[in-house]
């Protein structure tokens, strides 16, 4: 008899075991790396169509290029509830930080203000449009984003200064890693489109096919120069 629940035990503990990190019996995950390449022709655009300042003798924080990827499914039907996510954009040396923000529809982001001078966010975006005035060093005010869609953010004093929001109708999507690497859990089995974007490219798709339990390796690769 003993034996007999040992043998059970050691049976659960191997199926409990089994399934991989980021998902459940139920469901699966996309694990993968995305590669940021050299092929960009010519000289890269800047971000913004004037040129860097910073306050007083400081320089901008460096973001890797990396991080200003986001890799999500796109065209889900989700059924229930979006789960919200917290965000914030703060305003550092007259920079955005982080310059990429990736939420689901209907969360709110945060946008402090950490420089000793006054900044004035506002969006004339299709998916959000919005001016949250001027405000001083200390304060915070948010926005909530109830429309899918890219939101390009701006400083109605500081012209060089741009953000963008990425609202999604669905929870599955990341921004990778330092390293590239990234995963999405918990997806539902099913075959989905899966993209990788950066806003001087736009979207790098490829098709993925889910299965329960299971773990589906994707490598991304996009064409955009690091400028780090």
């Amino acid at each position: 008899m003993r034996r007999s629940l040992i043998a059970v035990a050691a049976l659960v503990t191997t199926l409990l075991t089994a399934v991989p990190r980021g998902q459940t019996a139920d469901t699966g995950s996309i694990v993968g790396h995305v590669t940021l390449t050299t092929k960009v022709r010519g000289v890269p655009m800047p971000s913004a169509s004037y040129p860097g300042r910073t306050v007083g003798q400081h320089e901008p924080p460096t973001i890797p290029e990396i991080k200003n990827v986001v890799v999500y499914l796109k065209d889900v039907v989700f059924r229930g509830t979006l789960p919200l996510r917290k965000a914030e954009l703060r305003q550092e040396h007259e920079t955005f930080i982080p310059h990429v923000v990736a939420i689901t529809r209907g969360s709110t982001v945060e946008f402090p203000n950490d420089d000793p001078i006054f900044h004035n966010v506002f969006s004339l975006s299709g998916a959000a449009n919005f001016n949250l005035g001027r405000y001083p060093k200390g304060q915070s005010k948010p926005w909530r984003f109830t429309k899918a869609g890219i939101v390009k953010v701006f400083c109605d004093i500081h012209s060089h200064m741009s953000a963008t929001i990425l609202v999604l109708d669905n929870p599955y999507f990341t921004i990778p890693e330092k390293d590239g690497s990234f995963e999405i859990a918990n997806v539902p089995p099913g075959q989905y489109t899966l993209v990788g974007w950066h806003e001087r490219v736009g979207e790098r798709t490829t098709t993925v096919r889910v299965e329960r339990g299971k773990a589906v390796t994707v490598d991304l690769s996009l064409p955009v120069e690091d400028r780090q």
